[in-house]
């Protein structure tokens, strides 16, 4: 499991950009992003390299930032590689909230938010190897 940075964002001009120049400007680097929009906020799920320091960063500028456990796992790049990591989840009787798809070096990685306890367990009885920060991030934040 991996720490995600979840944004919740006023749905107006120019807030996207102050938050990516906020974080460019505190070396943060960005691995993925995913924006969804609502009529009034929109809700931005970052991996980035630091994501519990890039949150304290949104916070002193007045974002409301906080991070979330999701499931970081890499997929085989071919035509199925996803519905065979949904289809083990779904036999462990792991509920997929919400996924999104980034390509992190030269890997295929898919960010997957679960619900189902014991997640580790289960992923252990599926088969399925959860990337760690150290695979994904650049430093080791936990």
């Amino acid at each position: 499991m991996i720490n995600q940075l979840t944004v919740f964002l006023p749905n107006e001009p120019g807030n996207l950009a102050e938050l990516a120049r906020a974080l460019g400007d505190a070396n943060i680097q960005m691995h993925a992003l995913m924006v969804a929009d609502t009529a009034d906020f929109g809700i931005v799920r970052i991996i980035c390299d630091t994501p519990k320091a890039a949150s304290a960063v949104l916070e002193s500028k007045g974002f409301r930032a906080a991070t979330t456990q999701v499931l970081a796992v890499e997929v085989s790049n071919v035509p199925g590689g996803l519905a065979d990591v949904l289809e083990k989840l779904a036999r462990v009787r792991l509920n997929v909230e919400y996924a999104y798809c980034a390509s992190i070096g030269t890997r295929t990685v898919d960010v997957l938010k679960v619900t189902g306890d014991p997640v580790g367990a289960k992923l252990v009885q599926a088969g399925i190897r959860s990337l760690k920060p150290s695979d994904v991030y650049l430093s080791d934040e936990a």
